[in-house]
């Protein structure tokens, strides 16, 4: 095969690649901007309605890692794709859906096919991209995540008075269709596996029972009360199950989640560091519509459009950055971007009721700025410290990574401010403290990639 057609092979594969992180990106946002039509159609108080949202990011959390371990043995063509069967008919559930029950049952469904789907994403791209072209490609692929989640919230409103809150779901059945062509036509099929290794699927349950757990007690504790008899006991419940899961793990020969990938440095801070990026950045995406909605008095119209300044950012600057870290190593790029995060957060702390939306937009465009040059120099890393058998793990640890830290983000942010509130600080101070905790977590991760180590992979091709 020349090497003309292998690149055109490569591009195709980053094209399906793209193709499903977008998807998976654009329903997480469209959805949240249209539950308050969903809650509407079906009558539901803001509570039940929730369980839509709530439902999907569980089971997408909770799934990763048996999907990514799953790519690993079976082949993670075969699981992506099959992601993307999954998702689709759930998609088509979703839009049938009579009751809000059904369609809570169908998101559960649809969070299925999206793990496949993200779990097995970047393994693919370094499967079939040589170690020199990774920091781009990952940093194309964050543009297409960043493109979804920017284009959610307008789309998903515009298909909502369209064609009701319906279409964000039927949107879904060419675009997915279009991704399988491309995987069936162009993607070669998964080389044959020597050793079929056996699936764990007692530490697979585990880790499902136990993230799911954690999951819930820190999206509910606010409500509950931290100090709660039901939230401590979940939380005490999903400690006991993380302890079992990692005696378990420590003991199998072939374990859903390989302990030994935390043996290197280069790994277990990358993994760090993205859970830092992403519990300081999901502070900013609960803060910020708060700040502008409820005390302000926006439309929620005049707030997307100023929000789109974050997303946007991180989607012009990843690939660049990508490019930049394939020059020069992961530590600088990824170094740099949660300084320059971290700064954007400070930006937004000194917030007060007369401060301009030119200053507000400087800050979440600092803070998409520093996310977007992190983002792909760090997955990169990740996914070079990790061996080729084990891509998908560390694919599926990286989504798990930002679905926990968006959960753990907006938990510290909601325990800051009313924190804050209780001791008597008004509303902007508070809301400061919680920009301000968040810039520290930033500034953290920063540190531990700065210490990084790069231990360069010997593979290309």
């Amino acid at each position: 095969m020349t090497e003309a057609l292998r690149r055109k092979g490569r591009w195709s594969v980053l094209a399906a690649v793209g193709l499903g992180s977008f998807l998976t990106a654009l329903d997480t946002s469209a959805v949240n901007a249209i539950l308050p039509t969903i809650r509407g159609k079906f009558g539901a108080d803001f509570e039940q309605a929730q369980w839509v949202i709530t439902i999907y990011l569980l089971g997408l959390t909770g799934l990763q890692l048996s999907f990514g371990r799953l790519g690993d043995a079976r082949g993670h063509r075969t699981i992506f794709s099959l992601g993307f069967v999954v998702f689709v008919l759930s998609s088509v559930a979703c839009a049938l859906s009579q009751s809000l029950a059904q369609l809570i049952g169908a998101r559960a469904l649809q969070a299925v096919g999206g793990a496949m789907i993200s779990a097995n994403a970047p393994a693919l791209l370094t499967q079939h991209f040589p170690a020199r072209e990774r920091g781009r490609v990952l940093g194309l692929q964050a543009s297409m995540v960043y493109l979804g989640l920017t284009l959610g919230p307008s789309l998903g409103g515009w298909l909502a008075d369209a064609w009701d809150w319906h279409g964000i779901f039927w949107i879904n059945a060419p675009l997915c269709a279009a991704a399988l062509v491309i995987i069936w036509t162009v993607i070669p099929a998964d080389p044959g596996r020597e050793l079929q290794e056996p699936f764990d699927l007692l530490g697979a349950a585990l880790f499902l029972t136990g993230m799911v757990a954690f999951m819930i007690a820190l999206n509910r504790g606010p409500d509950w009360g931290w100090g709660s008899p039901l939230t401590l006991g979940i939380l005490c419940a999903a400690a006991a199950l993380g302890v079992v899961f990692y005696r378990l793990e420590s003991r199998l020969a072939a374990p859903m989640l390989d302990l030994r990938l935390f043996h290197s440095w280069e790994f277990s801070s990358a993994t760090l560091c993205a859970l830092a990026n992403y519990i300081a950045i999901y502070a900013v995406v609960y803060l910020t519509p708060h700040t502008l909605i409820t005390l302000r008095g926006w439309s929620t119209a005049e707030a997307g459009r100023l929000l789109t300044a974050q997303p946007l950012m991180m989607a012009l600057i990843s690939p660049w950055a990508g490019n930049w870290s394939d020059r020069v190593g992961t530590r600088l790029p990824s170094t740099l971007g949660l300084l320059i995060m971290s700064a954007g957060l400070l930006v937004l702390a000194f917030q007060s009721a007369s401060t301009s939306w030119v200053y507000l937009a400087f800050g979440l465009g600092l803070a998409g700025l520093g996310t977007g040059l992190f983002t792909s120099p760090n997955n990169s890393a990740l996914l070079g410290a990790a061996p080729r058998d084990r891509q998908g793990i560390a694919s599926a640890l990286l989504a798990t990574a930002r679905n926990g830290g968006m959960v753990l983000g907006v938990g510290l942010a909601g325990a800051v401010v009313s924190t804050a509130e209780g001791a008597g600080a008004n509303e902007y101070h508070a809301v400061g403290w919680a920009f301000a905790v968040a810039a520290f977590v930033g500034v953290l991760g920063a540190l531990l990639a700065a210490r990084r180590v790069e231990e360069r992979a010997v593979e290309d091709a």
